[in-house]
């Protein structure tokens, strides 16, 4: 610790120290700051130490300058905002940008989030999400990266480099803050907020690895998730916090809680009272208490009661300054926010979002090459809910960008179609019962050479507190839907949806009826024009999808990496594991995603037929573009450890590679896969490398019958 910190320790008084300890809410109004449930006057007497949700050059210089020149110390705020998927200029959504299977490109829009971040005053950033989700009925799951462990580790890699930079402290870069540690993902019927209970494996196996590289990243902070594990809230989870974030994984970074968690300790019924909560919390290890008062009101209670000592908090408040200098505070607070934005900055950004929204466009069907429309259709019909909703289209966390101009798809479709008659109508509402403009809306269809059909969820049916028990086409959509595609077909019409979404949804009768189907979750800022550059071909969609989608919901949850059983599924045998009434397999597999090329594979060979655990395999598969148009596609990299000391998933992902090919063109992936990779954890939860066969696949997906195999033997 630096001598600042010293001395600013010996002179801190209590009251003092639980500032540094507190997180609290803050808005700005005409009148101006305005504290949650407190004053300004809290940030004056130092009982205040850090902010959330205060947002602008302006108001943000006012607060640290309160800090700074009016407390006796003059330390300096340390102020915070959810920058998920973009700050003003707003990226896809986290499940989208995992759709690209492109490491670049998620710190890139990481990076540029932070500069715009730090260029509205602000320090710190309460991402990336790195929880698993395998259950879409789960909200949160469009804050992540979907289903598979081995991808989460990449994507927190990724984002904690773009938002931290190369230097903490430079005025561009933001305090990263990798949560909700952890195993946040699997919660009980997929019901927000509630009680979670895996195996030790699969915590250890599926959720703790994107922690473990977030920390090897160097990632500044950590948030605990609200939820309990198997009886244990993680805000007062010693073992997992202290004894393996702290002293097994090395992280000496902050530990913030989420809203109110610590206060919710006394819900959960390990807490009696809000003393005993932050006591808790405190003991194992949370740096900062988020919008409880537990720490200002509830320690010094847990003092007198000899719960907690003063070296406990002392170590905490060590952290908190110690984070304070290392994003340069102390030196200038007022270095973020001092330069502002071009003009051009901004331009720029949006042209960056738009590309990686196409890019991220997933397209799920595409039967006779209805995709991509000529730019010199005469007649277009945009039908549907979401054909007009710019706002809709910015995704669960808009952070500031609530009020920038986002492109919904009309739009897009205007511009990108300038020679068109383009012919809109909604239908009906995101989420209503109504049917009485769908007659209405298939006038429309008369004589028209296509119908995009937009629908989906409202960007408000994802994301925090939005589970959904019926995953599927809110309100009268699948009516308007099922009328369209019955109009069109007597017709002769190519329908295209464009479907929009925080999750994998249950859409067989879209799946079954669609002539071409785009999954295009909620793209952000320049989704409209994203969404035409790819439907006149401007761009080949090159996305794929980071979660199964299911044929019906009683698959959920549904994932790539399951084990086998001892009597898998035949269907000559009655007695093997099915279900009676739905395949097991998804609807559309992990990976799965069009292009406007049609791939083929070939050729699939390794360097060595043998490995030793310090060996690297090189993988080599050959790819020839037999379709009309350029594109580029995505080769995945599976194993599967044949027999082991403890059976392993059916297929587990080790890498990914991209190329790009024009038509009648070939060419070659490589991969690396290192031998150590192909550990696993053994009986003891330890890792062991065992000798024996492992399946080496390669392919478009996850599905076993598009993938080429050949064997490594281990030694």
């Amino acid at each position: 610790m630096s001598s600042r910190i010293d001395k600013l320790m010996s002179e801190m008084t209590l009251a003092e120290k639980l500032g540094q300890l507190t997180m609290t809410a803050s808005s700005y109004a005409v009148t101006g700051p305005i504290i949650a449930g407190d004053s300004t006057e809290s940030i004056k007497d130092g009982t205040i130490g850090n902010l959330l949700n205060m947002v602008g050059p302006g108001p943000t210089r006012e607060m640290q300058k309160l800090a700074i020149e009016h407390t006796r110390l003059g330390i300096p705020l340390l102020i915070g905002l959810d920058i998920i998927h973009g700050h003003k200029t707003l990226f896809p959504i986290p499940l989208a940008e995992a759709a690209l299977f492109d490491e670049a490109a998620w710190e890139l829009t990481a990076r540029e989030a932070a500069i715009e971040g730090a260029a509205d005053g602000l320090a710190m950033t309460f991402a990336p999400m790195l929880d698993v989700s395998r259950d879409l009925r789960w909200g949160r799951t469009a804050e992540g990266s979907g289903e598979d462990g081995w991808l989460a580790t990449r994507m927190a890699r990724a984002k904690v480099r773009g938002f931290q930079g190369s230097d903490l402290s430079k005025a561009d870069a933001v305090a990263a803050c990798a949560k909700h540690f952890c195993a946040y993902g699997p919660v009980t019927a997929g019901r927000e907020y509630a009680s979670v209970d895996i195996s030790e494996r699969t915590l250890h196996e599926v959720h703790l690895p994107p922690f473990e590289a977030a920390v090897e990243a160097g990632v500044a902070t950590i948030m605990p998730a609200f939820t309990d594990l198997a009886g244990i809230p993680m805000t007062a989870h010693k073992a997992l916090l202290k004894d393996y974030l702290r002293d097994r994984l090395g992280f000496d970074g902050v530990l913030v809680s989420d809203y109110n968690a610590i206060g919710e300790l006394i819900r959960h019924g390990v807490a009696a009272d809000l003393a005993d909560a932050a006591a808790l919390a405190l003991k194992a290890g949370v740096d900062i208490d988020m919008m409880a008062d537990g720490y200002r009101k509830g320690l010094p209670v847990a003092l007198e009661r000899g719960t907690v000592t003063m070296d406990d908090i002392d170590v905490c408040v060590r952290r908190v300054l110690k984070l304070k200098e290392d994003l340069g505070l102390f030196d200038d607070p007022y270095r973020r926010g001092a330069t502002p934005q071009t003009e051009q900055a901004f331009a720029e950004r949006r042209q960056l979002a738009r590309k990686i929204g196409a890019q991220a466009i997933t397209m799920m069907k595409n039967e006779r090459d209805t995709l991509p429309l000529s730019p010199q259709i005469k007649r277009l019909s945009v039908i549907g809910p979401l054909a007009d909703a710019g706002p809709e289209m910015r995704g669960c966390w808009w952070g500031a960008g609530e009020k920038e101009p986002h492109v919904g798809v009309l739009e897009g479709i205007r511009k990108g179609f300038p020679d068109t008659e383009i012919r809109h109508a909604a239908g009906t509402g995101i989420d209503s019962a109504d049917h009485s403009d769908i007659a209405a809306a298939l006038k429309l269809c008369n004589d028209t050479d296509a119908v995009l059909l937009c629908l989906g969820e409202a960007t408000a049916m994802s994301g925090e507190a939005a589970s959904r028990a019926y995953p599927q086409l809110p309100g009268s959509q699948l009516a308007l839907a099922e009328a369209v595609f019955e109009y069109a077909r007597e017709r002769g019409v190519p329908v295209i949806v464009v479907l929009f979404s925080g999750r994998p949804l249950v859409i067989p009768q879209l799946a079954e009826k669609a002539d071409a189907l785009l999954a295009c979750w909620f793209l952000g800022t320049e989704a409209g024009n994203a969404i035409a550059d790819v439907v006149k071909g401007a761009v080949s969609p090159s996305g794929r999808t980071p979660m199964s989608w299911p044929r019906a919901l009683g698959q959920v949850p549904i994932f790539f990496g399951q084990r086998n059983s001892g009597r898998p599924m035949n269907p000559d045998d009655f007695f093997t594991s099915k279900y009676l009434d739905v395949a097991n397999t998804p609807l559309y597999p992990f990976g799965h995603g069009l292009t406007y090329g049609e791939f083929a594979y070939r050729n699939l060979r390794i360097s060595a037929d043998s490995a030793r655990e310090a060996d690297a395999i090189t993988v080599t598969v050959d790819l020839t573009n037999s379709g009309k148009h350029a594109a580029t596609e995505t080769v995945f990299l599976f194993t599967h450890d044949k027999v082991a000391s403890v059976a392993r998933p059916l297929l587990e992902l080790r890498g990914f590679g991209k190329i790009t090919l024009k038509p009648g063109e070939s060419g070659t992936v490589t991969l690396t896969l290192a031998a150590s990779e192909l550990r696993f954890l053994g009986i003891d939860l330890k890792p062991v490398f065992e000798a024996g066969e492992v399946e080496v696949l390669v392919g478009p997906c996850a599905d076993r019958s598009q993938l080429l195999a050949t064997s490594l033997q281990l030694r």
